[in-house]
């Protein structure tokens, strides 16, 4: 029987975050939903509000056997523009903001200990402004944000174009 366990980041737009975490081995399930705020259940319009506290997140159910929470820190970093605090690429706002969440004191000792190395790396000129917070209570999106990026193919592929790819292209060549 496998064991799973649970890992929550923020990125932008989680249509954007899902795709990436899918694809690799391991992975169970990867839920977009929102976290962080002070609203129970909200919806989609009451988090773009900006108004609830939430921020646009992903739930990766994943078994730590095949990938371990320290690589999924790693292909988180490969997503986002750590260095930008506002948001991340044309999706402004709290909403938006680059959030690891963290389950338990490894996950926060391996999110650090990341973070650390990515600061010290000099890869970005500015400050790396990524936070690491407590996890609070997910609540996952309705069913039309599920898998977007398979359900809808065009407009993913129109937002992938707000500067996401150009960045991970310019960033993350290595």
């Amino acid at each position: 029987m496998s064991k799973t366990e649970t890992a929550i980041f923020a990125g932008g737009c989680f249509w954007c975050m899902v795709q990436p975490f899918d694809e690799q081995p391991g992975i169970k399930s990867v839920i977009s939903g929102y976290t962080g705020g002070h609203t129970v259940n909200p919806t989609y319009a009451d988090v773009a509000s900006h108004t609830t506290g939430h921020t646009e997140a992903v739930k990766i159910t994943f078994d730590p056997t095949i990938i371990s929470y320290a690589e999924l820190v790693e292909i988180y970093w490969r997503q986002t523009d750590p260095t930008d605090a506002a948001g991340q690429f044309q999706d402004r706002g709290d909403s938006y903001r680059p959030v690891i969440f963290v389950n338990s004191p490894e996950q926060r000792a391996a999110a650090t200990a990341s973070k650390e190395r990515l600061a010290a790396s000099d890869r970005f000129d500015e400050p790396i402004v990524t936070t690491i917070e407590a996890a609070q209570p997910f609540y996952p999106a309705e069913e039309e944000h599920q898998d977007f990026y398979r359900k809808n193919p065009f407009r993913y592929q129109i937002e992938e174009m707000g500067g996401r790819q150009s960045f991970i292209q310019e960033k993350w060549r290595d």
